[in-house]
């Protein structure tokens, strides 16, 4: 009896237990069935353009070409060239490869009168420290070069002293060998007591720029960091002064040295000082990591994402991108970084040139590391320090990551991978649109997409955000935030005029950071003018009762007409309205032109009495525009920042010979920037938000309406239609939505770095 009760049970729960998986069944497929879609990774909507591979004529080298030009030049016996890495002051180095563009008039024959394809052709630079100078030659043609020219007097006319280099890798590995040997091996008793190094742990090196006061020196103040994460914000108060302008280490010499604000002449002045008691000793104490950016807690949230629910609206092939109405080439230059090529917009050609050009900082401090500092970041390479682009940080996920190539201060070629993005952006708020409830209801409106071009680089202590957007109104800004880490100084007296307190014994320094932008805009066609507007109140009698007068606003129109008028001065009152405009007209009987519209809270420019000044004249003028010229390619140089005094470019002289710029072909040198007073909210990083500016470059009469109307992402409905998908698709998107189908998380950025 027992027994068949039990076989019953065992029947009935086998029962219940093939019910419940039955049903559990039913549940699971029911939710794979409801789950959306993948999205679709193919284009559900066809381009509106197509590739043009005619724009490989601005095209990066590829990796190819730079090794045929390095092993070009290193057969020419006669110059006598290393590649090594470690190759020293006096030797001769080939420093840097880049791509030597071609001239405008022969590009703009190429591409729109069928004219012959330039020659592709390479610059580089060679430091001939056997013979005392810089050369810049150019190597070519591309593929396969067969011959190369020096072009340094032609471009800068002058010859370039071998001071005026940079600072190599060789170099710095010589130096760092130096202070080793000559200083901090004679201060051991002070290395420990006040910063607690010995053979295993160090102290990190951050120096000063210029090297020196006047043409022709070489002295570098070398302040000294505790070495953590944010080494920048970690100072111990140690500076040393080292003359290095010998090409032969065993010429140099430490000329002075600063301890807790106190000065030497002598590293054994500094060492008696110490041990007569006559210096107040710095103690060694264990510092918080305040620097670091790892997170104070767990990351346990994904913040919101975009993904494209019918394939991206934008193609990359080679160096072109296609999006929407838009189309340009690219390319991201060693020396000046970011850069797009023949702009079009419904295939007319809008800007010829839009690139980076300068980006400089000058500081203040009563300590000599940061007193004298002026940092020129093309001297160093801005293009230089474009690192891998995280993804889903640096960029939104779903973004197209492009891999770029470069040869500076390097053996071999080097590839960057993913270190530019593209990407389609809604932009967070409205392009435009009208709730009408007078009269006619209705609901008119459009989101604001762009196309953004962005790239990053890390140059020392900052990391500068470079983008690029393009709207559908048919504007492009150009745009740049700053990030990373503050320059600091060791807290020492009369300090705080120069800042702000921001931890134990550190000065966030006071600085400015002024960013120079090339506009070379072609509107319908390279003859263009440039024009000013403005407002005025007008003292007016009113019509129907003459004897009454009110103010009213009057527009104010000029046409500027020669190269100093046009070079406008931060500072002083200018038009709010600045143009470059072609003799054609709109349909309205107005000049057909393009707006420059700056932001930019930029702190005062270097006082021109100031002999370096020169070498960043650029930044005297928000805006200054010059007529083109192939000779006139860039603001700044590679050779600037160490040879401040008589500088490789000197922009105002591009201004100083006041050309006619009436029906010819302009470019505008547009300069933003802002003051930076940092604070204890710039610990442990400067944020992007509120420090940064730019230019917008906006159609004005240029089209007959905007052109955005014509958008397929526009949206209408009346009373009635709301639900409606024909003027607008949001009102189906519940039913139409799809799960992205992203990219495995991948980085390798911290390769060969």
């Amino acid at each position: 009896m027992v027994e068949r009760k039990m076989n019953s049970l065992v029947k009935w729960a086998l029962i219940l237990f093939f019910l419940i998986s039955i049903i559990l069944n039913i549940v699971l497929i029911g939710l794979h069935s409801s789950r959306s879609p993948k999205c679709s990774a193919q284009r559900v909507h066809p381009l509106r353009g197509k590739h043009d591979e005619r724009s490989l004529v601005f095209a990066d080298l590829t990796l190819e070409e730079y090794s045929q030009v390095q092993q070009y030049m290193l057969k020419q016996k006669d110059l006598d060239i290393s590649t090594k890495q470690l190759t020293k002051p006096s030797e001769n180095f080939l420093f840097l490869i880049d791509r030597s563009l071609p001239k405008k008039a022969d590009v703009l024959a190429f591409l729109d009168a069928k004219g012959a394809k330039p020659v592709r052709e390479a610059t580089v630079v060679v430091l001939h420290g056997a013979k005392g100078y810089i050369k810049e030659y150019v190597v070519g043609p591309l593929p396969n070069p067969i011959y190369y020219r020096d072009v340094t007097k032609q471009r800068y006319n002058m010859d370039l002293p071998i001071s005026s280099r940079l600072v190599t890798i060789g170099e710095y590995a010589l130096m760092f060998q130096f202070i080793e040997a000559e200083v901090f091996s004679k201060l051991k008793k002070i290395m420990k007591e006040s910063f607690d190094t010995d053979e295993k742990k160090t102290l990190n090196a951050f120096e000063q720029m210029p090297r020196g006061v006047r043409a022709g020196d070489r002295k570098t103040w070398i302040s000294f960091f505790r070495n953590m994460d944010g080494m920048y914000i970690h100072p111990v108060g140690f500076e040393v002064l080292l003359n290095h302008k010998g090409l032969n280490a065993s010429q140099w010499r430490v000329e002075k040295l600063m301890y807790n604000g106190k000065y030497f002449n002598t590293v054994e002045e500094l060492k008696d000082a110490y041990d007569k008691g006559t210096v107040k000793k710095i103690v060694y104490k264990e510092t918080p990591d305040y620097g670091s950016l790892r997170p104070r807690n767990k990351p346990l949230q994904i913040g919101p994402q975009q993904f494209y629910a019918e394939g991206k609206r934008y193609s990359i092939q080679n160096n072109h991108v296609l999006y929407l109405d838009w189309s340009f080439a690219f390319g991201l230059s060693s020396v000046t970084g970011m850069r797009v090529f023949d702009v079009r917009f419904k295939g007319e050609r809008i800007v010829y040139e839009l690139s980076v050009q300068e980006a400089m900082s000058v500081y203040g401090s009563v300590t000599p590391g940061m007193i004298l500092t002026k940092f020129l970041d093309s001297s160093i390479g801005i293009g230089r320090f474009a690192h891998e682009l995280t993804r889903g940080v640096d960029c939104p996920y779903e973004a197209t990551y492009v891999d770029t190539y470069r040869y500076i201060d390097v053996p071999v070629p080097m590839r960057f991978r993913n270190s530019i993005c593209i990407f389609e952006h809604n932009m967070g708020q409205p392009l435009r649109r009208h709730f009408a409830d007078f009269f006619h209801n209705s609901y008119g409106g459009m989101a604001n997409s762009a196309l953004v071009f962005r790239t990053i680089t890390a140059i020392g202590n900052y990391d500068y955000m470079w983008d690029f957007i393009f709207y559908q109104t048919g504007a492009v800004e150009a745009k740049v935030h700053a990030t990373g880490y503050i320059s600091s100084s060791y807290l020492v007296d009369d300090s705080m005029k120069h800042g702000h307190q921001v931890a134990e014994n550190v000065l966030g320094n006071i600085h400015t950071h002024f960013i120079n932008f090339k506009v070379d805009l072609d509107v319908a066609g390279v003859k263009n003018m440039f024009l000013t507007k403005d407002m005025e109140y007008v003292n007016v009698s009113l019509p129907w009762m003459p004897d009454r007068f009110a103010m009213v606003p009057q527009l104010v129109e000029k046409q500027v007409k020669t190269e100093k008028e046009a070079a406008l001065r931060h500072g002083t009152k200018t038009p709010r309205y600045l143009h470059i405009a072609s003799n054609t007209n709109n349909r309205w009987g107005h000049n057909r032109s393009y707006r420059l519209q700056v932001y930019s809270f930029a702190g005062d420019h270097l006082p021109e009495s100031e002999p370096e000044e020169r070498s960043m004249s650029w930044a005297r003028y928000k805006v200054a525009i010059t007529k083109q010229k192939d000779l006139e390619r860039t603001s700044s140089s590679l050779y600037n920042q160490n040879g401040m005094w008589t500088p490789a470019v000197d922009f105002s002289k591009y201004v100083e010979d006041n050309e006619n710029i009436e029906n010819e072909d302009l470019v505008a040198w547009v300069t933003a920037g802002f003051l930076h007073i940092p604070h204890a909210e710039d610990i442990p990083n400067t944020v992007t938000v509120g420090n940064g500016g730019g230019v917008l470059l906006r159609p004005h009469n240029y089209f007959n309406e905007d052109p955005s109307i014509h958008s397929a992402d526009s949206v209408f409905f009346s009373p009635g239609a709301e639900n409606s998908c024909d003027n607008n698709r949001m009102a189906c998107l519940a039913q139409e939505t799809c799960s992205p189908v992203l990219e495995p998380f991948t980085f390798h950025g911290f390769e060969r770095v």
